[in-house]
């Protein structure tokens, strides 16, 4: 239990009416999730305004509301509290009601649009192999030391993320690795957090649905950067040419990483192969099983900030050395017959545009390269043709399929897909709505020492159609039909 008044630090009142000298048992902008003693946060949303909720917000049983706009009809028994903005007030709120959990925990958040799931989740598995106590936020799973909690979002709301910091501080972590999305950043879901480090893996072309334009987007992953104190440190790719401007009026220290330009941190790629990656890192030999020139980077970003972070330098290469790649992150299975299937979360254009250049690099010429993409419904519709273009070109086969056509139509984002292809790559593809057959038809037209690239979809377990969860778990459909086959 807090006290109203002393929640609501930082969280730039402009007006109150009633008393802030009432206990606080709850805080939620979900007007259904009210509990005895609630705060209601009134958030303006995408689709929905929390500020016409607010009467059933009370009828359930908040005793408080925080909102931008006072309602007309207001009661005497409620506490309301006009603010400038209800998404950065709920994160100082959240914050303060859970004790400022981050200001006695390092939390180090990486952004980008591609490798933040596989940065976050290599520098939690270092910290916990060198014996470190830490939590991790991602996109695949958060994990309070090796407990698992299952992840509903790349980054959680601001209550559920500092829930999640006063928890991880209460098992004694003292670090915690996140991933930070552009829509959390931009929705203020980090406010209040205080950052130790973040870190720019690359940004291209996705989530314009939502932000708009391209700008706008590189402008939401800055805020990352634009936040951070003094006593922490950006470090950021400056092979990627948006990498300088996080840094621009960034307080912390400054550092940078490459594989081809001046930086702070610098790697040279030695052999790249299905067994894993040979690296020159800092005057070291590293052999670790993670594939590809994309991970060649994530891996380099994991040792600076180890670095950075005061970790061992040969126990953080050591550690490198045995780790695995997250779930669903260029995860391979080669079956008896010699057919390698590879399951990879690419669902940008450039995330699988490096996959298969990945791929290329690797195959020697003779083996023919099958693979099955879709896009998601009710996302960013541009980059549709974009990846059905890839995939035909840098492929011998593409098949063209559905991944979460959520409330749109499979056949009809297919149709946006193809729009992409000139004749001789539409001679390449194929078009397969169900995409368990499509896996099917991919495996069935494999030869023994071809390559099949399934991507979209990486770790997660179902497909959502119409608004339901089915399950759906792309690797294990590969391995079982591969194993059929065999």
């Amino acid at each position: 239990m807090k006290l109203l008044k002393d929640i609501l630090y930082r969280a730039r009142i402009t007006d109150v009416i009633g008393s802030t000298n009432i206990a606080i048992e709850n805080i939620t902008m979900d007007s259904r999730a009210m509990k005895p003693f609630s705060l209601f946060v009134a958030v303006r949303g995408v689709t929905v305004d929390g500020h016409d909720y607010i009467e059933k917000a009370i009828s359930n049983g908040a005793v408080a509301i925080v909102c931008e706009d006072f309602p007309a009809e207001k009661l005497d028994h409620i506490t309301y509290v006009r603010v400038s903005n209800s998404s950065e007030a709920l994160g100082y709120i959240a914050a303060n009601y859970f004790d400022n959990p981050t200001e006695k925990l390092k939390v180090i958040a990486v952004t980008g649009t591609n490798g933040k799931t596989t940065t976050a989740t290599l520098l939690f598995r270092i910290a916990r192999k060198l014996g470190v106590k830490a939590g991790l936020i991602s996109t695949v799973v958060n994990k309070i030391l090796d407990t698992d909690i299952p992840a509903t979002h790349t980054t959680p709301d601001a209550v559920n993320l500092q829930k999640l910091f006063a928890e991880m501080l209460a098992a004694g972590c003292t670090h915690c690795f996140m991933e930070a999305s552009s829509h959390a950043l931009h929705q203020h879901r980090l406010t209040g957090t205080h950052l130790a480090a973040g870190l720019f893996t690359n940004i291209t072309h996705d989530h314009l649905d939502y932000h708009g334009t391209f700008n706008e987007y590189i402008k939401a992953k800055k805020i990352l950067f634009d936040t951070l104190p003094s006593n922490a440190f950006a470090l950021v790719n400056v092979d990627e040419r948006h990498g300088e401007i996080m840094l621009q009026n960034c307080k912390a220290k400054h550092l940078t990483y490459a594989l081809q330009s001046i930086a702070t941190y610098r790697a040279k790629v030695i052999e790249n192969s299905f067994g894993g990656l040979h690296l020159h890192v800092d005057n070291q030999e590293l052999y670790t099983r993670l594939i590809g020139g994309f991970n060649a980077y994530n891996i380099l970003a994991v040792y600076a900030t180890c670095v950075e972070l005061g970790f061992d330098k040969i126990d953080t290469l050591t550690a490198l050395s045995t780790i695995e790649a997250p779930e669903g992150r260029f995860q391979y299975y080669t079956s008896n017959n010699n057919i390698t299937a590879i399951v990879d979360y690419a669902h940008t254009p450039d995330a699988l545009k490096n996959v298969l250049s990945t791929i290329n690099d690797i195959r020697t010429g003779n083996e023919k390269v099958i693979t099955l993409v879709g896009c998601g419904g009710d996302r960013d519709k541009t980059k549709r043709p974009i990846m059905a273009m890839i995939a035909a070109d840098q492929s011998d086969r593409a098949i063209l399929t559905s991944d979460n056509p959520r409330s749109e139509m499979a056949e009809a984002i297919i149709e946006d897909m193809k729009a992409g292809l000139d004749p001789i790559l539409m001679r390449k593809s194929l078009s397969i709505t169900d995409r368990r057959e499509a896996i099917r038809t991919a495996c069935s037209l494999a030869q023994p020492g071809d390559i099949i690239l399934i991507a979209g979809k990486g770790h997660e377990k179902y497909q959502e159609i119409n608004g339901v969860k089915h399950p759906f778990d792309d690797f294990q459909i590969v391995l079982e039909t591969l194993q059929s086959q065999a």
